[in-house]
């Protein structure tokens, strides 16, 4: 027998009380230790302490949820501030983030203090019972439901319950207020362009006043509103609306009589933006005026006041009534439709 067997336990060993050894049984239940009082459970001024701290968390949530909401309203979406160490940041982002966050936390925080120290901690034991309930079960059910409510006090501690509540109550109103852009807002900022009477037509690509004579018959060209240039901070929201394609047909080839009205010696100019998603228009097919959309193919006929003849946009392009002033082209007005996908205020 070598010597690490010699160390191994005889299989008839036994305890000193003459229970049968591990050798036996090695997965003997060890039984539940003695229950041991909180300092909560014997001194009501330990408790009241607790209560208070339960409180005073739900409060800070309370006042991190009014915090949301100001910052919010407050803070302007382009304010950028420097917070060490993550260096310059956006504030509302970071406002929100922090106020958002410590509301949630003080709300886990004040249930799990409340749990470890003012709810009951005795481990009982349940024997396994069938999965249908009888009508035994059913009545235990309920009065184990009235004595857990009964030991977590919270009848009793009227004063974390009415915190948590307001906790509880107020939380949602982050979100409800993170609603506020799916409401009326934009207002009328989605029917309205940089296009007004007036204003001159400039090559995207030349960044010059386009004259009659530059659009060729079967050409396409892109055009800006006169002012705009790239180098503003805000080009890349008013270009998205203001995109202009331009293409000249001979006027016996324009269908629609509106289309001829606004155009200018079988020059026609239409919104580049594809009214189905939203993505710029850049396929024009001369044989035919068909303009293609080249995310979804969603395919436009130029000679008929833009109308849809294939795939998923819903409605035409808008056309931009234009005339000549000074040997330069111009608009006449505004789109007479908003461009772009359709939105709720559409109507």
């Amino acid at each position: 027998m070598s010597e690490t067997e010699e160390n191994l336990p005889s299989e008839r060993e036994t305890t000193h009380e003459g229970a049968v050894g591990k050798a036996d049984n090695p997965f003997a239940d060890p039984g539940l230790p003695p229950h041991e009082h909180r300092v909560q459970d014997i001194d009501e001024q330990a408790a009241k302490r607790s209560e208070r701290t339960v409180a005073f968390l739900f409060m800070v949530s309370m006042l991190a949820t009014v915090a949301f909401i100001a910052s919010y309203v407050a803070i302007p979406i382009d304010k950028i501030v420097y917070i060490f160490p993550l260096g310059h940041i956006s504030g509302l982002n970071f406002a929100l983030g922090l106020t958002l966050g410590v509301a949630l936390f003080c709300i886990g925080a004040g249930a799990v203090h409340w749990a470890r120290t003012l709810m009951s901690d005795e481990e009982v034991a349940q024997e396994r019972h069938p999965i249908e309930a009888t009508p035994d079960v059913k009545a235990k059910v309920l009065a184990d439901f009235a004595e857990g409510a009964k030991e977590s006090q919270l009848g009793r501690r009227k004063l974390i319950r009415n915190t948590m509540f307001g906790a509880m109550a107020l939380v949602p109103l982050s979100g409800v207020v993170l609603l506020r852009d799916l409401g009326p807002l934009p207002e009328k900022k989605l029917r309205t362009t940089g296009w007004k009477k007036g204003v001159r037509l400039v090559n995207q690509s030349t960044n010059l006043p386009l004259r009659p004579e530059d659009i060729a018959v079967g050409s396409l060209t892109f055009a800006k509103p006169q002012g705009l240039e790239e180098s503003d901070e805000d080009f890349a929201n008013k270009i998205a609306k203001d995109a202009l394609m331009l293409v000249r047909i001979q006027p016996q080839n324009i269908k629609d009589k509106q289309e001829l009205a606004w155009s200018h010696e079988g020059i026609v100019a239409y919104s580049k933006i594809c009214t189905h998603v939203g993505c710029p228009i850049s396929l024009y097919e001369q044989q035919t005026h068909h303009v293609l959309c080249p995310c979804h193919q969603s395919t436009f006929d130029l000679s008929d006041g833009g109308r849809v003849i294939f795939g998923p946009a819903g409605h035409a392009l808008p056309q931009l009534h234009i005339t000549v002033k000074d040997g330069y082209l111009e608009a006449v007005s505004d789109f007479a439709e908003p461009v772009g996908p359709s939105f709720w205020e559409r109507g």
